[in-house]
């Protein structure tokens, strides 16, 4: 098998502030990329990385919810769509053709369709005129229900007895909706490759996934399945074959083992703030240390912000001491007043029901993996951070709060609905345009981008392009944010966001580099300046108690404003932040863990800027709601650098 070998960076991309240009990788850790497929060398090759924007988690008509709303959107035309292209969502005229075109206004630059695994085949066989199947009572009741099939179905993943396919569709045996799904993978597979650029340009990858939707209880345990390269298994693992996380994982790890050539995946979680508590709840028992093991392996990185909300940190709940944080309330699925679920996870997330656990957000998640740590000897969620939009119209990264156009096909097709409470699946005025996930990749290839993903070497945006850099070492000089070498300094004196600090060097603490820019916008639509640089720390005191604590170490958390009856802001803020910090509370027999926010300075919310496009007269409920802020602070947040004693 061919495969490319390191080059000299040939071209920069214009973030010199950022990176730079290298000859050669100078020992830096990750420069070499390990190939395991057939192309050619890409041209944009840099040791001290690239930054790339991508979406892992959007739907097509495939999956049964997005075809429940209508959407038309097949997987070709929603890469088409990330890469540049138009697409038409509903609502659909007389010839079934959708009427709203939608583009973005700058392409990804990677992105993997992740159609939901389960009724995979039943929706092709209930949408296809002629099929087997097309006639039977479950696919007449399908077609004819639209939305409310969408729920219908659904229940089939919550309900214990759920994981027995429609008879009526699928044959007793359930091999007719195998089959079909076999087909339906297949034309997912076809559509990545077709996408894929394999020349020397990389001007643009696309990764084969699908989505496992388990829900037990209506609690929240689905995945994101990515697949490195074109080896995959022959049919996606889904809820009718590993009923529970534990099984998906042991499958996949059979199924997809890595190395040369061969089949490799990562999971990526996601939506755990509709869980319950339940899906990062620490193993016990006697086999924790293999499960905690398998699921360290597989699970890398966690999904931080997607459309239905922010899974940072949670006001008011118990476990974590520290102060409050008040912008943990940004953009939250669940409103107060909330339950707090204590150390008992509960049931009901998917309906905004039941309690909510600290083991629900990226800071407790964090934490909770060095108190396991202590006693399984290993760090079951040394997990990093993207964002993604779980769009369910095949718009890939289409989060720009301006002239969003809505997520869910025909649900949400108008400002009222948008503006609405949504329906048994989505919320409406409470959802927002979506995330994005950001790469620091040595070039836009699938193994290169795989691998930063795997080292967790990423970053998550609340859809805002925010260019952000974290180093962690022992010893980086005052001045450092003033080189313009910063990143190779970064990399020698230590290590970047997802990494583990080496062995401590001399009596003091860490010291951490992050640097900063402004999202560029376009022409058309400038980005917004910064207005501040926060580092969060997370640690575990000798009692094994768990604490966290924000520190500003960069901006002013005054500066910018937006008038909401206008949207109009005042242009204030920063073009870069940078800042060098040290821990003032160090103590080298703690574990902890250490990360970056980014804070835009305010605009208005998707749903203030249609409020303001209605007459006054006419504005929906939802442009008076209380609970819903007019304005937000875009914002990015890296994966964390962790010490270990």
């Amino acid at each position: 098998m061919f495969r490319p070998t390191p080059m000299l960076c040939l071209l920069c991309l214009p973030l010199s502030l950022l990176h730079g240009c290298a000859s050669d990788d100078g020992g830096i850790p990750g420069a070499d990329v390990h190939y395991t497929e057939q192309r050619e060398v890409c041209s944009h090759r840099n040791p001290l990385r690239n930054l790339y924007f991508g979406d892992l988690h959007f739907h097509t008509r495939n999956s049964w919810d997005a075809w429940g709303y209508h959407l038309t959107v097949t997987p070709p035309q929603a890469y088409g769509f990330a890469a540049g292209g138009q697409v038409m969502l509903p609502p659909l005229d007389g010839a079934g053709k959708g009427t709203r075109q939608a583009r973005l206004d700058r392409p990804l630059d990677f992105a993997a369709a992740t159609d939901h695994a389960e009724f995979l085949g039943e929706t092709r066989l209930c949408t296809t005129a002629g099929s087997k199947a097309y006639d039977s009572p479950t696919c007449q009741n399908f077609r004819k229900q639209g939305t409310s099939a969408v729920a219908a179905w659904g229940m089939q993943l919550i309900v214990p007895e759920g994981n027995q396919r429609f008879a009526d569709v699928c044959g007793a045996s359930g091999g007719d909706c195998l089959a079909a799904a076999r087909t339906v993978w297949g034309e997912l597979q076809r559509a990545a490759e077709q996408a894929y650029d394999r020349s020397a340009a990389c001007t643009f990858v696309s990764f084969v996934g699908y989505e496992y939707t388990v829900t037990p209880k209506a609690t929240n345990m689905h995945r994101n399945v990515i697949f490195r390269n074109d080896q995959v298994p022959q049919l996606p693992v889904s809820y009718y074959e590993a009923p529970d996380a534990l099984q998906l994982w042991q499958q996949l790890d059979q199924k997809c083992p890595g190395g040369d050539d061969a089949c490799d995946v990562m999971v990526v979680p996601h939506n755990m703030n509709m869980s319950n508590g339940n899906m990062f709840v620490p193993a016990t028992g006697a086999d924790a240390q293999n499960v905690a093991r398998l699921r360290a392996r597989l699970e890398p990185v966690l999904e931080l912000f997607q459309h239905k909300g922010d899974q940072e940190c949670q006001p008011g709940l118990s476990g974590i001491q520290g102060a409050q944080d008040a912008q943990c309330a940004f953009e939250k699925e669940r409103q107060p007043p909330i339950t707090d679920c204590l150390e008992q996870p509960g049931w009901g997330g998917m309906s905004s029901m039941g309690c909510l656990s600290r083991w629900d957000f990226l800071r407790g998640i964090l934490l909770a993996g060095m108190q396991q740590q202590e006693g399984l000897g290993l760090n079951p969620y040394h997990m990093g951070v993207v964002g993604s939009t779980d769009t369910h119209n095949g718009t890939p990264g289409n989060t720009r709060e301006q002239g969003w156009v809505g997520h869910v096909g025909s649900s949400d097709d108008t400002p009222e609905e948008r503006l609405g409470p949504g329906n048994t699946t989505h919320r409406g005025l409470v959802n927002n345009p979506g995330g994005l996930a950001a790469v620091w990749s040595v070039e836009r290839s699938r193994d290169a981008i795989f691998e930063a993903l795997r080292r967790r070497e990423v970053y998550a945006t609340s859809g805002t392009r925010i260019q952000v850099r974290l180093f962690g070492g022992w010893g980086y000089p005052d001045g450092l944010c003033d080189d313009p070498d910063l990143a190779r300094e970064g990399f020698e004196g230590g290590v970047p966001m997802g990494g583990v600090l080496p062995g401590q060097r001399g009596s003091g603490g860490p010291t951490f580099v992050v640097q900063a820019l402004q999202d560029p916008g376009t022409t058309a639509a400038p980005g917004t300046p910064l207005r501040q640089v926060q580092m969060i720390k997370g640690w575990i005191d000798g009692a094994g108690a768990a604490h966290e604590q924000v520190f500003d170490v960069a901006g002013d958390a005054t500066i910018g404003s937006v008038d909401p009856t206008t949207c109009k802001t005042d242009g204030k803020g920063h073009h870069s932040l940078c800042a060098v910090w040290r821990d003032p509370q160090f103590d080298p027999g703690q574990r902890a863990f250490y990360y970056a926010r980014v804070l835009e300075a305010p605009t208005c919310r998707w749903s203030q800027w249609e409020c303001i496009a209605i007459e006054p007269g006419q504005r929906p409920d939802g442009c008076s709601n209380p609970s819903v802020q007019t304005t937000i602070q875009e914002r990015a947040w890296t994966s964390a650098v962790w010490y270990e004693p």
